[in-house]
């Protein structure tokens, strides 16, 4: 009985390892951004963290519409359709590249609110600047998205990847000549972080686009776009799958997008301590994004063959996998809470000392509770992956707003701002959701598959 899941987990790897790592590569440029940063002092890296958070959503809506291609370009693959497949890929281009442009032009006009969020002065006058560059790179980014998704569909999860790498090798190095001011470079601080951001991004689509093009299998898809001809009725598709995704992804990078402003109303080593816990539980969720993605594609495949017993077989076995993998992250939460926070700061400096030492103690409280929110985080993203793959959007949506908004953050809100617990209680309505999440969406899969396969 087991067998029938654990047989699948190789495959299931195969196709998730270069996902995760690819997602790891997006969360990687934040971490090097963090920690270089915070090398500068806690002002810094709450200021990096605000500025992020306004990014942050914006770049959950574009990575959730864009995830509306890979489905359809998995049915299509499922079907041995490549017309189909490539006018997913070119519909999705448009609107990922009207999208990014979009976001960006909207993160402008919120700048002002800056100012009457009650942070901290010092933090907002560091953000403005450093706002306004990693705004522009969403535009490269989401584009990346697209040819991302669509690589992805075909189930070949290793070029987004290589492109990842790419962009994470000259992010560091742009960081280090420009934060610092290194080899005669200007120091610029974390402006310099900004542009370093900004420069790989749109080294990354250059070279996603280089990568497809070379390879035989993809020259159908990739080449010859005629993009004067567009289908209203393709376009449609896409925004019926994307604009419910994409809303699935805000409202949960909304909440902790909450969870941080939260925390800079508790001050600047809240705030501190909290962007780093969540950029180490990001790091872990990032396993989760990458097995969601084989969920969609393999569900996609088979939804494609009207293979709906098979289908659930495969998308148990990945919910089963996940539990595992996330049950060992817990555990390295649990035993590594004090010693984690460490790494974000400069624990020799005599001046920020006081600072820090409250950084780290607040950060460990917090790694305490993300170690249980692991294990909902992870089977939540999974099992939503594996509904997408259906293309079952509308329901999931209903049920992510009610977890995380109307269950989670009314928790959060209150245990944060009005009881002892402070930061600690921010997070336990972070868990609160997460996990109601998980359970709904798995009973609304279970709903599915059952009627499908007596269908």
């Amino acid at each position: 009985m087991l067998q029938n899941y654990t047989k699948e987990f190789r495959y299931n790897l195969k196709l998730a390892y270069p996902v995760i790592l690819g997602m790891l590569g997006h969360t990687f440029v934040a971490f090097a951004d963090n920690i270089m940063v915070g090398q500068l002092g806690t002002a810094e890296l709450a200021a990096v963290s605000l500025g992020n958070s306004f990014v942050f959503i914006a770049m959950s809506l574009g990575i959730g519409f864009s995830t509306a291609i890979t489905p359809l370009v998995a049915e299509a693959d499922g079907a041995g359709n490549k017309t189909d497949g490539k006018s997913a890929l070119k519909h999705g281009l448009v609107l990922c590249t009207v999208l990014g442009l979009s976001l960006f032009g909207i993160i402008l006009l919120c700048k002002p609110f800056l100012y009457s969020m009650k942070q901290p002065p010092e933090v907002v006058e560091l953000a403005i600047p450093y706002l306004e560059l990693v705004a522009f790179s969403l535009v490269p980014l989401i584009i990346f998205q697209a040819f991302k998704q669509f690589s992805e569909g075909l189930s070949q999860t290793k070029y987004p990847m290589y492109a990842t790498i790419l962009a994470n090798v000259v992010n560091i190095t742009i960081n280090y000549l420009l934060i610092f001011g290194s080899f005669g470079f200007p120091k610029l601080g974390i402006v310099g972080a900004a542009i370093g951001t900004l420069a790989s991004r749109f080294i990354m689509v250059g070279y996603i686009w280089f990568l497809l093009k070379r390879k035989e299998k993809f020259q159908p898809y990739v080449t010859g776009f005629n993009f004067k001809v567009i289908e209203r009725k393709v376009i449609n598709k896409i925004i019926s799958l994307g604009f419910p995704s994409a809303l699935q992804m805000f409202f949960e990078v909304a909440i902790f997008t909450a969870a941080i402003w939260l925390s800079g109303v508790l001050g600047k080593n809240a705030q501190a301590a909290n962007q780093i816990a969540l950029n180490l539980s990001s790091m872990t969720f990032m396993v989760g994004m990458g097995l969601s993605v084989a969920a969609m594609v393999r569900v996609g495949n088979q939804k494609g063959l009207q293979n709906f017993k098979e289908l659930r077989r495969i998308a148990e076995s990945i919910f089963f996998l996940t539990l595992l993998l996330e049950v060992v992250f817990a555990i390295l939460f649990l035993v590594g809470r004090n010693w984690l926070p460490t790494i974000y700061l400069d624990v020799d400096d005599v001046m920020n000392q006081a600072d820090n030492s409250e950084v780290i103690i607040v950060a460990a409280k917090l790694l305490l509770v993300a170690a249980f929110f692991q294990i909902s985080d992870g089977i939540q993203v999974v099992v939503l992956g594996a509904l997408r793959g259906l293309q079952d959007v509308k329901i999931p949506t209903l049920i992510t707003f009610i977890a995380y908004w109307l269950i989670g953050f009314p928790v959060s809100y209150y245990f944060g701002l009005f009881t002892e617990f402070k930061s600690t209680g921010i997070w336990m309505g972070l868990l609160l959701g997460l996990t109601a999440s998980a359970v709904m969406l798995y009973i609304r899969f279970h709903y599915l598959t059952k009627k499908l396969i007596h269908k």
